[in-house]
């Protein structure tokens, strides 16, 4: 077969989309990429919520374990006192002061410390209102 000399022969070509037909496909095409991101973002989401659950259910066991040692530690304290040649009430007693002196001096550095809380966002309140006044129209 031959082609007559004027024509060129087609090979496998397709008629030229309209601009209408390539903003749908693009759309359609940006879409897709989004669903399947928004997918993956669900699963590594997931994920990390799953991990952090397990993380947090191993700290609330160790916070666990570490109250049972501190209690017990304080009470081999009261039992030094004891072995020491104290009587066992004064042992535990001289115990539980050390402890509320404790208490105390944490609790008037923490009291201390939320003295200084503010309770609002100043520097951005006042950095808004800035780009307010700036986006303004100003009036005459």
């Amino acid at each position: 077969m031959s082609t007559p000399p004027n024509q060129t022969p087609e090979l496998n070509q397709t008629p030229e989309r309209s601009l209408g037909q390539l903003v749908a496909d693009a759309s359609a095409d940006l879409s897709s990429i989004m669903r399947s991101e928004i997918e993956l973002v669900k699963v590594e989401v997931k994920n990390d919520v799953s991990q952090a659950g397990k993380g947090a259910g191993m700290f609330a066991g160790a916070a666990v374990l570490g109250l049972y040692g501190f209690g017990l530690l304080l009470l081999a304290a009261a039992w030094g006192l004891v072995a020491a040649g104290l009587p066992v009430w004064l042992g535990l007693l001289i115990v539980a002061v050390l402890l509320f002196v404790i208490a105390a001096v944490l609790a008037l550095i923490g009291k201390k410390a939320m003295a200084k809380v503010k309770g609002k966002p100043e520097k951005t309140i006042e950095n808004a209102q800035q780009a307010v006044q700036a986006v303004k129209p100003r009036s005459r």
